[in-house]
């Protein structure tokens, strides 16, 4: 009896019964960093676990690469996804945190036409900023008059946060990249 309660038990356990199965060891929700939204609403990195997405980093003051950044997205989603398919997520965060406030990536989110359903705009502290982008493999810097040097990719995280596809191909769609979104979509 006491045999078969305990392995009872252990079928409880490894089968996530109780906490929910273990993420990858290659997922970037590994690292659960608080943010918050454009809605000023607080949430976890790893909140975002069960939703193919696509995410990039951005600053709203930024006139040159981030409006493409943002317009790549937009097309690339258009291009990969049936009507605006409600299961890919589009996650930009941003890394000047003086100034992209709740309510300042609120109005951006605002202007640019960035529906709430599949767009989230979000800002973390400082380390978990730098930490989000060491994990999606992007750069920053700051520069002296408050811009910044950045990268300007796109990265593909399936349902368990796993880095599928990237591509560096902004102000077009990339082909290789939409059917990558395509591909984890359909495993979903």
């Amino acid at each position: 009896m006491k045999r078969w309660f305990l392995c009872l038990l252990l079928l409880v356990f490894a089968s996530g019964a109780f906490g929910g199965n273990a993420l990858p060891g290659d997922s970037v929700y590994q690292f659960n960093a608080p943010l918050v939204d454009q809605d000023g609403h607080a949430w976890h990195w790893a909140d975002r676990r069960g939703h193919v997405q696509i995410v990039s980093m951005f600053y709203t003051s930024c006139t040159m690469v981030c409006p493409l950044i943002v317009d790549t997205m937009k097309i690339t989603a258009q291009a990969a996804a049936e009507k605006n398919d409600a299961r890919l997520g589009l996650l930009l965060v941003s890394f000047d945190l003086a100034r992209d406030t709740a309510g300042v990536l609120h109005g951006y989110a605002l202007r640019r036409g960035l529906s709430p359903a599949q767009w989230t705009l979000a800002r973390a502290d400082v380390d978990d900023t730098r930490k989000i982008a060491a994990m999606l493999g992007l750069q920053y810097r700051q520069l002296p008059d408050g811009d910044f040097n950045h990268s300007s990719e796109l990265v593909l995280l399936d349902a368990e946060g796993r880095i599928v596809a990237r591509t560096n191909v902004i102000g077009r769609v990339d082909a290789e990249f939409v059917h990558a979104v395509r591909k984890a979509l359909a495993e979903k």
